[in-house]
């Protein structure tokens, strides 16, 4: 297979990472394949055979220099000095037809130097639960890292998660990112004060991701800005990312690290699905306030490169404080689209908490409620139709402002197809990711390839997939969710 590597991140020197091959796959078979992504990274499809040899790591393509990057991080808000990739490898780098650089590293292909007592593997539930959820989020339009390939290898993995425990099949996944980088990048050079590695890190995170950043201050309120409107947008979608450590959260803005996350079925604001999430910490309402914190660990890395290190103090901290009035920002522009709503007007903030207020008192579930308040059966998803009426009342007198109403003074056409274009008919639901896992783990891949293709087209309400749309009965709710680790 030929894969025009151009691999940048390797060319720096050894402090950044560890130089390692993957482990060998015994018995490799290929799962899954993204032609679409492939095709964006100018790799051409191959024999089912050579795609498993090399998306295994059996097999590495000419020009592939497969590293380890080394990171630290807080986890649940405690940091740990040295985390680092401890069961992936970054095989290398290739410019996609738009000119943009593009990350291709293996999740699951064994120890590396990071790998702190782990195996270094991964089992077959995680691999195809992050290549489902992160598909489903491009699809979405969230900013997300991406899947090019999953692959059993023949190996028995063994792991304690749920009702899946024991010896489970594993399995390897190809990410694809606009890069690896995160904050805990910059923590574990800033913590050990290696001041000359730590700027040749902001430079080339600089040259990646922010090259219009003049200073480590504007590098930094460019990467507040891109994770404001990425938190913004899980919420808008009711996603619950369930590990915002500083080793998860990515400088270029992206989705990263699909571990125990979920998307809610019923709306409540302090849902919680991770299994060792136990504090709430990173709660769904949460998140908002848990990516300045990590803004802010991010700030205090880049303080050093600063020439004048006390007047930086008060102006990062300035910059980091402002955050959370850009997320609210960002939070209120995409919720009034989910409303129908043009413009802006002072009552906006409090119809759309007042509508989410109503639909956590009754109990309703959060996608397929905003979705009917465009089509016009809400009152399936509210049972206080006094409550619901009255809110209505209100939400048509602003639509009214914008002329977003048809003569009988219901929604118009216009303002009900700008709300299926941003409210989704269909998300992965977790009921379902867990049934396709267990399919998936006896042999049967069927499930997983239909939820592949309705989550293609979220916002199309296809018949064949209507069972997909439906909540979970109560014997099937997922109570929680688990890491792959």
């Amino acid at each position: 297979m030929k894969i025009s590597f151009d691999n940048s991140y390797a060319a720096l020197p050894a402090p950044f990472y560890a130089r390692q091959m993957p482990a060998h796959a015994p018995a490799p078979r290929l799962l899954a394949w993204n032609d679409g992504l492939a095709a964006d990274l100018g790799i051409t499809r191959d024999a089912e055979e050579d795609l498993a040899e090399v998306f295994s790591g059996n097999a590495l393509p000419q020009g592939a220099d497969p590293i380890a990057q080394a990171y630290a991080g807080h986890q649940f808000g405690g940091f740990s000095p040295q985390l680092g990739d401890g069961r992936a490898v970054l095989l290398g780098e290739v410019i996609d037809r738009q000119g943009t650089r593009r990350d291709i590293a293996l999740k699951g292909s064994g120890r590396t130097p990071f790998s702190r007592g782990g195996d270094g593997f991964a089992w077959l539930g995680p691999v195809l639960r992050e290549y489902l959820l992160s598909e489903a989020m491009h699809a979405l339009g969230v900013p997300t890292t991406r899947a090019l390939a999953a692959v059993a290898t023949g190996t028995q993995v063994m792991r304690a998660t749920g009702s899946m425990t024991g010896a489970l099949p594993g399995a390897v996944l190809t990410r694809v990112a606009s890069s690896h980088l995160r904050v805990g990048t910059f923590q574990y050079f800033a913590a050990r004060q290696m001041l000359p590695e730590l700027r040749q890190l902001y430079e080339y995170a600089r040259a990646r991701h922010a090259p219009d950043a003049g200073d480590p201050h504007e590098f930094l309120k460019s990467v507040i800005a891109r994770q404001a409107e990425l938190v913004a947008h899980w919420l808008s979608l009711g996603f619950i990312h369930g590990v915002m450590n500083t080793d998860n959260t990515s400088i270029s803005g992206e989705t990263i690290d699909y571990g125990p996350c979920a998307f809610m079925d019923v709306y409540h604001p302090v849902t919680v699905f991770s299994s060792i999430d136990t504090q709430g910490r990173y709660a769904y309402d949460n998140q908002s306030a848990v990516i300045p914190w990590n803004m802010a660990q991010l700030a205090s890395s880049l303080i050093p490169l600063m020439p004048d290190q006390q007047l930086a103090v008060e102006i990062f901290t300035e910059t980091v404080n402002a955050m959370p009035a850009l997320i609210e920002t960002a939070w209120t522009a995409r919720f009034r689209a989910k409303l129908g709503l043009r413009g802006a007007e002072a009552e906006d903030h409090d119809l759309i908490a007042d509508f989410l207020a109503l639909m956590q008192a009754n109990q309703s579930d959060f996608t397929n409620t905003f979705r009917a308040l465009g089509s016009g059966a809400v009152e399936d998803h509210i049972a206080d139709r006094a409550a619901l009426d009255a809110w209505r009342a209100r939400w048509h007198v602003r639509l009214a402002l914008q002329g977003g109403l048809d003569a009988q003074g219901a929604p118009s056409p216009e303002t009900r197809a700008a709300m299926s274009a941003v409210n989704p008919a269909l998300i992965p639901r977790n009921h379902r990711v867990e049934a396709m896992i267990a399919s998936a783990v006896e042999g049967d891949m069927s499930p997983f390839h239909r939820l592949m293709k309705a989550c293609s087209a979220p916002f199309s309400e296809d018949a064949h997939f209507a069972d997909l749309m439906r909540p979970p009965a109560p014997s099937e709710v997922v109570g929680a969710t688990y890491c792959g680790t």
